[in-house]
């Protein structure tokens, strides 16, 4: 939790510095999404072998957008994702099962707070832009599932490229369509230990510790509505 609270207060201190230096009228927007969130996974797993999958998911999102001027803009996202996880085509013949097994690894629930630098050229009520910055997902309330002991996430920044536009349907309200893409990892630890046949400490020892390389990549699609103030 204190990570959080030190990457917003950047984050905030970022855009004062930044709208300071600004001639032009500044304004601020807040929009409201609905987005689909589509990881493109794939993954390294030592020991058992095989790739991973991440479910896709649905969500609500908030950001915040600071104009500077007319065609220079941050924005703050914010939301939360929960994914199912598993391995897919596993070796598994260690402890006496298939060499080509799915392994249920629960759930995992995804905070990945963004700031992206966004360049606006609006023409009439049609308002285009372009973005890239920063993201730091926090992995919480991991649920280990029905088959392994344990599931550890590692938190991590990432780039992240962002296009979209806003169509004004008022003064004050307009309509927005979003595409985002995180280029995000992770490092997962897997304690399957409980699936160690008895007598096997070696064995036990190796499967308690099992680390895999994940690239998530999430593309998230949104579309909604805003209000400028």
């Amino acid at each position: 939790m204190k990570r959080i609270f030190v990457f917003a207060s950047m984050m905030m201190v970022g855009l004062s510095v930044f709208g300071q230096s600004a001639q032009d009228k500044q304004e601020w927007r807040i929009r409201l999404r609905g987005i689909g969130v589509m990881p493109q996974e794939s993954a390294t797993i030592g020991v058992i072998g095989g790739d991973a999958n991440i479910s896709n998911s649905f969500i609500p999102e908030l950001d915040f957008t600071y104009f500077f001027n007319r065609h220079w803009a941050a924005e703050l996202i914010l939301g939360t994702t929960r994914h199912k996880v598993s391995t897919v085509s596993s070796d598994l013949t260690a402890i006496g099962a298939s060499a080509n097994a799915n392994v249920d690894l629960g759930k995992v629930w995804l905070l990945p707070p963004t700031l992206t630098l966004q360049y606006h050229y609006p023409v009439a009520k049609f308002n285009p832009y372009l973005g890239a910055g920063i993201n730091y997902t926090i992995f919480y309330n991991a649920d280990q599932g029905p088959v392994v002991k344990d599931v550890a996430y590692k938190n991590k920044f990432s780039f992240a490229a962002q296009a979209g536009f806003d169509y004004d349907i008022s003064k004050k309200f307009f309509v927005n369509i979003d595409v985002k893409k995180l280029f995000l990892s992770t490092t997962t630890t897997v304690d399957a230990s409980n699936l160690t046949p008895q007598g096997s400490p070696e064995l036990s020892a190796v499967l308690e510790n099992i680390k895999a390389d994940v690239k998530i990549n999430p593309w998230l699609l949104g579309i909604g509505i805003g209000c400028r103030f």
